[in-house]
């Protein structure tokens, strides 16, 4: 149990500061929306590398602070069953959602784009527009990336609700109050 808590602490501070770092380029996209703007409304023109960047920062924000979002349960789902249950059910519905829904896709997802991003790298990939981003293939590393923040918090996710099921209501879900064991 000591290794398993450990391995979570671990995967969740890493996922902490991954997180807290991409929130930083939130401010970044608000600058570039404005200045997108700015350039648009006030002066009539348009840069087409200013507003890929801003495209391709919302994709970067979404993905790299996705796993930030699953460690603080903040992700969406369907609360009609999850919010009433016990902390243990709660482990449980996490440990199967996560086996055998999470995983699989973040694998999935993970195995496809590997062929991408290396086609990418291997030509330099830049935007097909005129004036647009010329690095692309940076910017495409993000989804395997984004993939092993993925299983990394999936696995922090088993790990939690495994401690949760043994009793360690100490890693029940932030959303239950209670932390009652049914």
């Amino acid at each position: 149990m000591a290794f398993l808590r450990g391995l979570v602490r671990i995967i969740d501070a890493i996922n902490e500061h991954v997180g807290r770092a991409t929130a930083w380029l939130m401010v970044l996209m608000v600058l570039i929306a404005f200045v997108v703007v700015l350039l648009r409304y006030v002066y009539g023109l348009g840069w087409v590398a200013l507003q890929e960047s801003f495209v391709w920062l919302h994709g970067t924000v979404f993905m790299m602070g996705a796993a930030y979002t699953l460690l603080h349960d903040g992700h969406v789902r369907v609360d009609v069953f999850y919010r009433p249950a016990s902390a243990r059910t709660k482990a449980m519905i996490n440990l199967l959602g996560t086996l055998f829904l999470m995983l699989p896709m973040i694998l999935v997802v993970l195995y496809y784009s590997q062929g991408f991003v290396i086609r990418s790298w291997e030509r330099f990939e830049a935007s097909s527009e005129a004036g647009g981003l010329p690095g692309l293939f940076l910017l495409k590393t993000v989804i395997p990336i984004f993939c092993v923040l993925m299983l990394l918090q999936g696995i922090s996710l088993i790990g939690r609700s495994l401690l949760v099921l043994k009793g360690d209501m100490r890693y029940a879900s932030s959303q239950d109050e209670s932390h009652e064991v049914a």
